[in-house]
């Protein structure tokens, strides 16, 4: 009698165990699901904004006055950071002299700036020695087979990379720079951390309004994207989608590039898509009427890597800033030469396809 109370005593522990394990166990699973979904959501944001001086460049030459937009969101933080910046600025001093030339190193490494010593005139070697990602200009006597340039090509991960949410989900979330402190809380942001100031960024650039003669969008979802691409095109039209993409797995960001293939797509419009910094896919789109050509090539760097690029040639520069970086990059002046650029992996570069038309 003792022995079948204990074995029943027994069995019973064994399911009491092996139910709180399985609880447990469910818990542990959710949590980590959680976590990842949390991990995935919070990427690094300023690492995205950092590695997009090239992208900041090319919405500029689009059209997109970011420097008015950059100091209008620095300033209503000037107050809230000073405080931040100071005790930042003192820890700064005390590392800079230690890091500095590994820093230098890292970044040389890192953006692919071990480069042919046989560089074919000065201003390629001046142009290597600049920022890495301000080799996507060219002007259109580069056009050529056979021409070769250094061309710096970012290259992302992109299962990394954030995708966007359907449209009944997006819709759900606001989109507002007035709702940042209630946006940071649901995606467990803090304040003053880099990722909260790449969605201030992305936020404000999209509330700004357009310029004369542009047509802009901020993109939250798949859907929204297609819709305006068919309210700028029409809604009877059919359309395509350029990009640049890597053929080959390279690691080597910036190196010499030979254009193997070139050809020019004839459009009377042209829609750009630039991805922005934000927790989940966001893309600014914009039209700007004005005269361009756009191309796609095929282009082979010097160390076998091939790229399918898309680029586009802005053909009247004599409204442009004088200051803008292009100018410097190529040594021109505004209205004497047009100024062209390759897409960043990740834009899309809308177009109506001839083949839709009527």
């Amino acid at each position: 009698m003792r022995l079948r109370i204990a074995s029943w005593s027994f069995i019973l522990f064994t399911l009491v165990f092996l139910v709180v394990k399985d609880g447990s166990a469910r818990k542990i699973g959710i949590t980590t699901e959680r976590d990842n979904q949390v991990k995935l959501v919070t990427y690094d944001l300023h690492q995205s904004a950092a590695e997009d001086l090239a992208l900041n460049n090319i919405m500029q030459v689009e059209g997109t006055d970011l420097k008015m937009k950059t100091e209008a969101a620095e300033e209503e933080d000037d107050d809230d950071h000073d405080d931040h910046h100071k005790h930042k600025e003192k820890d700064d001093e005390d590392s800079d002299d230690e890091d500095e030339d590994d820093d230098d190193e890292d970044d040389h490494k890192k953006k692919g700036k071990h480069y042919s010593k046989n560089e074919h005139d000065k201003d390629e070697h001046k142009k290597f020695i600049m920022d890495p990602e301000l080799n996507v200009f060219f002007t259109p006597k580069d056009l050529y087979v056979g021409k070769t340039m250094p061309i710096y090509f970012a290259k992302r991960n992109s299962s990394t990379s954030p995708k966007f949410l359907p449209r009944e989900e997006a819709e759900q979330i606001p989109f507002s720079s007035k709702k940042l402190s209630s946006l940071l809380k649901f995606f467990s942001l803090p304040k003053h951390s880099p990722q909260a100031q790449a969605m201030k960024y992305t936020l404000k650039n999209c509330e700004i309004e357009p310029m004369e003669g542009e047509t802009k969008f901020c993109a939250t979802s798949l859907e929204s994207l297609l819709d305006f691409a068919r309210y700028l095109f029409g809604s009877n039209k059919q359309f395509k989608v350029l990009t640049t993409t890597h053929l080959t797995n390279t690691t080597v960001l910036l190196q010499n590039y030979t254009i193997r293939e070139v050809k020019e797509i004839s459009v009377a419009n042209v829609l750009g898509c630039h991805p922005m910094p934000y927790p989940y896919a966001v893309f600014y789109c914009h039209s700007q009427k004005s005269d361009v050509n756009l191309y796609e090539m095929l282009v082979e760097g010097d160390n076998g890597g091939k790229v399918h690029a898309a680029a586009i040639c802005h053909m009247d520069t004599s409204m442009w800033d004088s200051d803008h970086v292009s100018f410097r990059v190529l040594h021109v002046a505004p209205g004497t030469s047009p100024v062209c650029h390759f897409f960043p992996p990740d834009n899309l570069v809308w177009v109506p396809s001839p083949a839709a038309n009527p």
